[in-house]
């Protein structure tokens, strides 16, 4: 009798101290983890508008079109204390998992670039949508995230093989089909929030 409440004590201070030293890993985790986070965003920001000097948070979320989209975060940008476009994080299914996808659009409604925050689909494949060395025009070095930038949010965002201006990655169609309607559903869903807030031109 003893012997097994000896145990259970030492069972219970094991379980306790286990508990409080993953505690503590996890809290030091989770902040280092949210601070990166903070930092891909900022710099993703950036490179969407290098001449953003401010990036606001908006609080309300933007309304999605497509039901297979979903869209997150979004980001007043302002250049010289007036906003010049807004940055819209969005997501949907891939061929293995979710895409998410950072999508600025400016002003004029013109998507300013895209980037891909997410992508978990077959590495050689559908991975491509985000590396910077696959191109889909070798001559010009356009990569497939990058041929974006420069379409209209209301032009004709679809892969070629279904009638529209996208070069999709060799092999991957479900892919670039899904990074395709991510971009348009996010594009679409800034420029009419810059209408409304007074911010396209």
């Amino acid at each position: 009798m003893k012997d097994t409440i000896k145990m259970t004590i030492a069972l219970v201070l094991f379980a306790a101290v286990a508990c409080a030293g993953l505690a503590v890993v996890y809290d030091s985790t989770s902040k280092t983890i949210a601070e990166r986070n903070q930092k891909d965003t900022e710099d993703a920001l950036k490179g969407l508008f290098p001449n953003g000097d401010d990036f606001l948070k908006i609080e309300a979320q933007l309304p999605a079109a497509d039901g297979k989209v979903a869209i997150s975060d979004s980001y007043e940008v302002k250049q010289d204390g007036q906003v010049s476009g807004i940055a819209v994080t969005a997501t949907s299914a891939g061929f293995q998992s979710d895409i998410t996808a950072l999508v600025g659009v400016d002003n004029s409604g013109t998507i300013t670039g895209v980037k891909i925050l997410q992508i978990s689909d077959t590495p050689g494949l559908g991975a491509n949508a985000a590396k910077d060395s696959y191109y889909v025009n070798k001559a010009e070095k356009i990569t497939f995230y990058g041929q974006f930038a420069g379409m209209k949010a209301w032009g004709n965002i679809a892969v070629k093989k279904d009638g529209g201006d996208v070069d999709a990655i060799t092999a991957s169609t479900i892919t670039s089909r899904a990074v395709s309607l991510i971009v348009k559903t996010a594009a679409q869903a800034g420029a009419e929030w810059l209408v409304v807030n007074g911010g396209a031109n």
